[in-house]
Order: C-alpha cells, then structure tokens, then sequence
C-alpha cells in the first residue's frame, strides 16, 4: 500500500521536524527548494527499494544529518560573506580624504583624493579625481592631502 508522504514533505520543506527548527536566510527560496529536492528523492528512494531487501533506517539518517550539516556550512558561509563585505565598506569609508593610486578602465594608473564612497551591490566604489572605480583596482593609499603630519599608509624599507 503506497504511504501518502505529503504531510511530511511540507513539513519537512518548511523547516520542522527532522531538519530542527525553520530559519530565515536571504535564500530562503533556494533553501526551500534543496530540502524539497532532498525529500522528493529521500521518498522515491523509499518508494523504489527492494521489498525483501530494505534498505537500513539509518542509512536515512545518515543523510539527512549529512544534508542538515551542509545546509549549516552553507549559512556559516553565507555569514562570513556578510562580514567580509561589511569589513570592506568600513575600510573604503576610512578612505575619505586619502590621496590614492589606483588602475582604470585602460590600464593606466590614476591618482587622486578619495572624495565619496558608494556603496553597491558589487561592492564599495570611490569617488576620486574626478573618476568613480571600485575599492579593488586601488593600487596604494599615500595618506590624507591638505594636512600637516599626515601619516602614510607604505612604508619603505
């Protein structure tokens, strides 16, 4: 007699039961959709098994930890990108009234004092001489302009 499983399966995709309690992610969609594949074959894999030779409950559990264990690397993942992005708009911020060196479009170096920072899905940008690139073609900050003392941030040996 074929089991009705389709209690289980959304309350499996919604986050309860087995895979802990629901938690909420900027790809809660894609989430939802990995653990609603996972179930759909983790159930024809138990629909499809040889009847006189079933195959062993914790052969399940195994995967579905294995799944649980990757779905928690994937948000320790996600929230170190978080992190690594908010560290680089705190230090393209710092920037402001730096005098920089940075590569454009073509190839050539440019100099200029960083007047703005704006803040976009690809990252922070500069504003500086006149001309806006992104915080990784800067090639060297050489220190605030129009102060006296100011620091630098090379040094030579």
């Amino acid at each position: 007699m074929p089991m009705d499983v389709t209690g289980v399966a959304t309350t499996q995709a919604s986050g309860a039961g087995m895979f802990g309690t629901a938690s909420t992610s900027t790809t809660g969609a894609s989430k939802s959709a990995d653990k609603d594949m996972f179930l759909q074959l983790l159930v024809a894999q138990m629909r499809y098994q040889d009847p006189s030779n079933p195959t062993d409950s914790s052969q399940f559990l195994a995967q579905s930890a294995q799944f649980t264990a990757l779905e928690k690397m994937q948000d320790v993942a996600d929230q170190t990108a978080k992190l690594v992005s908010a560290q680089m708009a705190f230090g393209a911020s710092g920037l402001v009234g730096k005098e920089v060196t940075w590569v454009d479009s073509h190839g050539t170096n440019q100099t200029g004092t960083v007047t703005g920072v704006t803040f976009g899905a690809d990252g922070p940008t500069l504003d500086a001489g006149g001309a806006t690139f992104p915080v990784t073609s800067l090639l060297s900050v050489h220190g605030s302009t129009g102060t006296s003392g100011s620091t630098s941030s090379t040094t030579s040996a």
